[in-house]
């Protein structure tokens, strides 16, 4: 049977027909290809999350606070309750774009975080230089209370030292540049609002840094579960500067020589170490605990 479509020929006496229609089949709508919708947010290992914050007491108290909220992302359901609508309209106003996106877009955004119906990109963490956050500490108080975290690499651990640190009422903490955790989404997610009123500074050379405190008049205690001194047995007094190591390796041997004295947690189990996060929140409560006692002591009439 002939062809039935219209045909030419070329130079060559070759006879060509018309190209046929392809037919377009639409690709099924996956998350990778709807990510690419999205802004770029990566994950806590790569570069640009940092600026991105979620779950609803750290975007509640970054709103709050004075750091610049750039764009945000809420669900219809969140967005007119009580909690959040007088506060996100002070935001527009501040030049904030809201988005209202369903509980799908935000998993892709977070990576699957725990974001409670919200996230919002923020302007980038701004660090404390360290003269700044000793002059600051000293101001709130005659006592303060300064956390050295020495090479924390587990941003969930960052996370809660940094909001019991501040739950606890202590003046500022102090994280090397390289080999450490920064201020990541993690990070902000874990201290639910804590880093909004906890002032951090991040040093290139921790040991520097130390001295600088000891010359501020900070007595530096560093936790190791080699010390035969026990915590309990310390009498915390004066300006402090609290040093916690590293998931496993524990403080370094050069932060140790900087350390004024070293301190141990009595365990009586037969778990050989405690978590970073733990064996800080654990300190960091002696120490309160023992300021709160000597506030509570009646005064002696003279």
């Amino acid at each position: 049977m002939k062809n039935s479509q219209p045909s030419f020929r070329n130079k060559k006496g070759r006879k060509n027909y018309p190209p046929q229609k392809q037919k377009i089949t639409k690709k099924p709508l996956t998350a990778d290809s709807l990510s690419k919708q999205l802004p770029v947010v990566s994950s806590d290992n790569k570069k640009g999350n940092e600026d991105l914050i979620y779950g609803r007491h750290s975007v509640i108290e970054a709103l709050k606070g004075d750091r610049q909220i750039n764009r945000l992302w809420i669900t219809n359901k969140l967005r007119y309750t009580p909690q959040f609508y007088s506060l996100l309209q002070t935001a527009k106003k501040n030049g904030t774009v809201i988005d209202e996106v369903g509980t799908h877009r935000l998993d892709l955004l977070t990576s699957g975080g725990n974001h409670q119906g919200i996230a919002a990109q923020t302007a980038p963490y701004s660090y404390w230089e360290l003269p700044d956050l000793i002059e600051q500490a000293k101001t709130k108080t005659k006592s303060p209370v300064i956390v050295i975290a020495d090479g924390i690499e587990d941003p969930h651990n960052l996370g809660a030292i940094i909001r019991t640190a501040e739950a606890l009422g202590m003046q500022g903490l102090v994280i090397p540049q390289r080999r450490a955790s920064g201020v990541t989404s993690t990070v902000m997610k874990v201290a639910a609002g804590a880093l909004e009123h906890l002032p951090i500074a991040r040093v290139v050379n921790l040991a520097q840094a130390i001295e600088e405190l000891k010359k501020a008049e900070f007595w530096i205690y560093g936790t190791t579960a080699a010390s035969s001194k026990l915590l309990h047995t310390i009498d915390f007094q004066g300006a402090i500067g609290l040093v916690v190591g590293s998931e496993g390796k524990g403080i370094g041997l050069l932060t140790q020589r900087c350390c004024d004295e070293l301190v141990s947690i009595p365990l009586l189990g037969k778990t050989p170490s405690l978590n970073a996060s733990v064996a800080t929140a654990i300190a960091l409560y002696e120490i309160s605990r023992q300021r709160q006692s000597q506030l509570l002591k009646p005064r002696q009439d003279s």
